[in-house]
């Protein structure tokens, strides 16, 4: 079976994750993630890729990423792979594929979505118990969102600008939204829509991106007769 395109709209965030194979690590030391870093801001600029947030784990990658052409997103992701398998394997004198298949990408309702998807990617670190606070990991963006500390990466998205009308204001602010955690069922929701990529956002943004697409953004309901009118209605589903 063909797969299907992924989703992607000029301008709307997405959440990226790159595994390695076999969940094999792909950063050693730590000139690995540096040099991760430096190729990520290059294949940003050059592709019109803004960066809002990541965290560089042991054997993965997060990244919100707001592409500004069609096939930005899937440019910064070949030019990024290249590059740093290329190193990798020289530095570790080995060969082969490095990455575990294709990116996996969801498409990001900004107004509902983005600050919990940004809290999600920061907080990884937390949650597998590399550290107890999420300002003592050094390969995330949570030390430029929430302390000002400067990293060229990131780019700061028009929801987290409008968090105060300075820096200080913003990053205090940001920081408050680390004192909730994240319940298992916004952690569940995240994980399904990313690793099946379906659009992560309230109904009526599904329902918009659908109409915009052409396509289904979310599971079908289950049960009910598929066929009826009433049905793909209740389920936001069209013939197209």
């Amino acid at each position: 079976m063909a797969r299907l395109p992924r989703y992607v709209i000029p301008g709307q965030p997405q959440h990226v994750i790159q595994r390695g194979n076999n969940r094999q690590e792909i950063f050693c030391a730590d000139e690995d993630y540096q040099f991760f870093l430096q190729k990520l801001h290059a294949a940003g600029k050059k592709h019109s890729c803004d960066i809002h947030a990541y965290a560089l784990m042991t054997n993965h990658v997060h990244l919100l990423v707001t592409p500004h052409t069609k096939d930005g997103i899937g440019k910064l992701m070949q030019m990024l792979g290249r590059y740093y398998v290329q190193y990798f394997n020289q530095r570790y004198k080995r060969s082969g594929t490095l990455w575990e298949g294709r990116y996996k990408a969801t498409l990001i309702d900004s107004k509902q979505y983005l600050f919990t998807c940004m809290r999600y990617i920061e907080l990884n670190p937390l949650r597998v118990g590399m550290v107890t606070h999420p300002a003592d990991y050094p390969w995330s963006s949570y030390q430029h969102n929430a302390l000002g500390q400067p990293d060229a990466v990131v780019t700061p998205q028009r929801e987290y600008r409008r968090l105060g009308k300075t820096d200080a204001q913003r990053q205090s602010a940001y920081r408050q939204m680390f004192e909730m955690q994240l319940e298992e069922k916004t952690l569940d929701e995240i994980r399904s829509a990313t690793n099946k990529a379906w659009v992560l956002g309230s109904d009526p943004f599904k329902a918009k991106i659908a109409r915009q697409l052409k396509r289904r953004v979310s599971p079908a309901p289950r049960g009910g007769d598929r066929k009826s009118e009433e049905y793909r209605r209740k389920a936001n589903i069209k013939q197209f």
